[in-house]
């Protein structure tokens, strides 16, 4: 039986910089009264759309009461508008705020910020393998069955 360590398996080794890249970006993003956790909504409603609370909880991959808690703390903090849904009188169209897109750029440069220094002495091939990489780890993961 192969030796147990945690430490250089990769999926220890992703998820410590996964946790490194939000503790980073949590700090940086405070600054801008923004979350890491706000990226998923920002990505989605950045474009200009407007979508349901459910459209944006499968986008994010995340569960509805969970969204609904995001989008409350977004809320208060004035970082969306809420429309009524022509489609669906009980629900909402939510899209960002003035406020919200004012900080969209400097939000950006704070996250392309952190991965520039995250792949500091990375080589663009290296950088593109990395990213292969992980895409196809993605894959293989959301491919498994819990």
């Amino acid at each position: 039986m192969e030796d147990w360590a945690p430490a250089t398996k990769p999926g220890y080794l992703v998820n410590r910089a996964s946790r490194l890249f939000a503790r980073i970006g949590e700090a940086r993003l405070r600054v801008l009264d923004l979350g890491v956790a706000y990226l998923p909504v920002f990505a989605a409603l950045g474009g200009g759309a407007a979508l349901s609370q459910r459209d944006l909880a499968a986008h994010a991959q995340i569960e509805q009461p969970t969204m609904a808690q995001l989008l409350a703390r977004m809320d208060r903090a004035g970082l969306l508008v809420r429309t009524p849904d022509p489609a669906d009188k009980r629900s909402s169209l939510i899209s960002l705020s003035p406020l919200a897109r004012s900080k969209i750029d400097p939000g950006r440069a704070v996250l392309m910020q952190g991965n520039a220094e995250a792949l500091a002495g990375f080589s663009p091939e290296e950088e593109a393998t990395l990213r292969a990489l992980l895409e196809r780890l993605i894959r293989n993961l959301e491919a498994v069955k819990p």
